[in-house]
């Protein structure tokens, strides 16, 4: 007797192109993106999450703004990587454009930092699909982790995060000299004191 066996057909995930997920309706409880035409949907953050990216949008646009080395924006807000890959970092900072905010995508010439605030229905969108591609963007890259009250702070070519509890030193391109965010009184105006 002759057996036969069928082997099922192996399912391929869809690709998704950045033109797709922006085509998609809005939504204002989702967040969607794609990394290397993997869909990401995350849910509306909380609101120590979003405390966090406001207090940090705050600092950095402090420093970068009057320095004259960039300016800071916050999600939601597409950036098209490539053809298969669309973020919205939680907050992002960009050179000025003849001394003034960009006003188009088309101005915003490059990425001078991305910053995710990491929450647990993100955690491995932000730990590997995302910084990864950030990574390989040559894109400096920082994960807050709000929970253990740090930064994990990624350069294009590291392969271990340096991780900053108390003070990080930025020196973004163009900057005379690094700047200097204390992370206690962050974390501490955020989610109160340790």
């Amino acid at each position: 007797i002759a057996r036969h066996t069928m082997a099922m057909p192996a399912l391929t995930p869809r690709v998704w192109t950045a033109a797709e997920v922006q085509a998609l309706p809005d939504d204002p409880s989702h967040r969607y993106e794609c990394v290397d035409g993997e869909l990401l949907v995350s849910p509306t953050p909380r609101l120590a999450h979003q405390g966090a990216v406001t207090a940090l949008t705050v600092l950095l646009e402090s420093l970068a703004r009057p320095a004259g080395i960039g300016t800071a924006f916050v999600a939601p807000s597409e950036w098209v990587l490539d053809p298969r890959t669309l973020v919205q970092p939680d907050l992002y900072v960009v050179p000025l454009t003849d001394g003034r905010r960009p006003r188009t995508n088309e101005e915003r010439t490059e990425a001078l930092l991305f910053v995710e605030i990491l929450s647990p229905s993100t955690a491995r969108f932000d730990r590997v699909v995302k910084r990864g591609r950030y990574q390989q963007a040559g894109i400096e890259y920082w994960i807050v982790d709000l929970d253990s009250r740090l930064v994990e702070r990624w350069l294009p070519h590291d392969e271990r995060p340096s991780i900053h509890a108390d003070r990080l030193e930025w020196q973004p391109a163009g900057a005379a000299s690094a700047f200097v965010i204390d992370l206690e009184p962050f974390f501490t105006e955020v989610l109160g004191p340790a």
